[in-house]
């Protein structure tokens, strides 16, 4: 490879780190070429973009990146693949789900959304993660429950205000 093609790589992955809030590194070294295949497609399917990268390559580009990746540079060892989502938990689910057959992908570690994960014993933990859209829908639910109280207190109540006020304190 060329000082121009390492230049033009680390430009691209640098764009990539940019553009994604979700990022994960991980060891898929020593699978064969079925389970690989496996794992590209369920990555496919989850709408999950999974790359093999050069760690020297990638640490420039996280160097060069305005992001802040903690100790996520100190996992670049070894073999590293890239996967970017949408989702915070979507890669982890995957891993989760692909190691019930499999002993890899190993997680080397993760960035979701500026916090730094480091390490495999984290999986469960980022398997937990709520999407943004999780989060948004609890707290709507939760503003819309006092909403639903005063519907069926003027329901419950007949129309009188003495029981609309009766039946409002009791829900309280």
């Amino acid at each position: 490879m060329t000082r121009e093609e390492k230049l033009t790589v680390i430009e691209d992955l640098t764009a990539q780190l940019a553009d994604n809030a979700n990022i994960y590194l991980a060891d898929i070294s020593g699978l064969d070429a079925q389970t690989t295949s496996n794992l590209r497609r369920a990555c496919f399917k989850a709408n999950i973009t999974l790359a093999v990268v050069k760690n020297t390559l990638l640490t420039k580009a996280m160097e060069a990146s305005d992001k802040d990746f903690g100790d996520l540079p100190s996992v670049l060892k070894g073999n590293t693949s890239l996967m970017f989502s949408e989702t915070g938990n979507g890669p982890a689910k995957l891993i989760k789900e692909f190691r019930k057959k499999s002993e890899k992908p190993l997680l080397k570690g993760a960035f979701i959304e500026e916090a730094v994960y480091v390490g495999d014993d984290q999986l469960d933990a980022l398997v937990s993660i709520k999407s943004k859209e999780e989060v948004i829908g609890d707290i709507i639910g939760l503003l819309q429950s006092p909403a639903k109280n005063v519907i069926s207190g003027l329901k419950s109540g007949g129309g009188k205000l003495a029981g609309i006020l009766k039946t409002l304190s009791e829900k309280e």
